[in-house]
């Protein structure tokens, strides 16, 4: 018995450790593609006159984007998405522990959905060899990654469902 819940114990402490890191590699990325907005705001100023860095609307939209998925499974980890209780504030807890995790399952199947949808888009992207228009990167990458983290999304949701119904959360 001991045995299962130490290896629950060590992937649930795993999950979060993970969670953890996508986070801050979004930050880290997200710092670096403000620095390039800029450096090519700077470049294209009177002062230099000259045409900024080459795609550079490109890479903001593509990193905005796996930014904006990185950064979602560590806010429904720590229970940051906004919730609105009005109805449910006098219900007893235990209740609203399995309203909690119920909204935490249906988010979870949503992010299924989406990943799933943006696995078949980033197939598509793959097959078709869809690349940007200035830089000709190849878009299957970035809409991969997004479906890779509403997959993390999905398992997060999942796992705090769990740990709501258990009155850990």
């Amino acid at each position: 018995m001991n045995e299962v819940a130490d290896t629950d114990a060590t992937r649930e402490r795993g999950i979060d450790a993970l969670v953890r890191w996508v986070a801050l590699a979004g930050g880290l990325l997200l710092i670096a593609v403000a620095s390039m907005v800029v450096v090519s705001v700077t470049l294209r100023s009177s002062l230099f006159g000259q045409a900024g860095v080459p795609g550079d609307f490109e890479l903001v939209q593509m990193i905005t984007a796996i930014c904006a998925f990185a950064f979602l499974p560590l806010c429904q980890l720590r229970r940051g998405n906004i919730f609105v209780d009005t109805f449910t504030m006098k219900f007893p807890p235990r209740l609203n522990r399995i309203i909690d995790a119920t909204w935490d399952v249906v988010y979870g199947l949503a992010m299924v959905l989406i990943a799933w949808r943006l696995g078949v888009g980033a197939m598509s992207a793959y097959v078709s060899g869809e690349n940007s228009m200035v830089l000709r990167l190849p878009a299957f990458w970035p809409v991969t990654i997004c479906a890779v983290l509403a997959s993390l999304v999905a398992i997060v949701c999942f796992v705090t469902a769990v740990r709501r119904t258990k009155g850990q959360q």
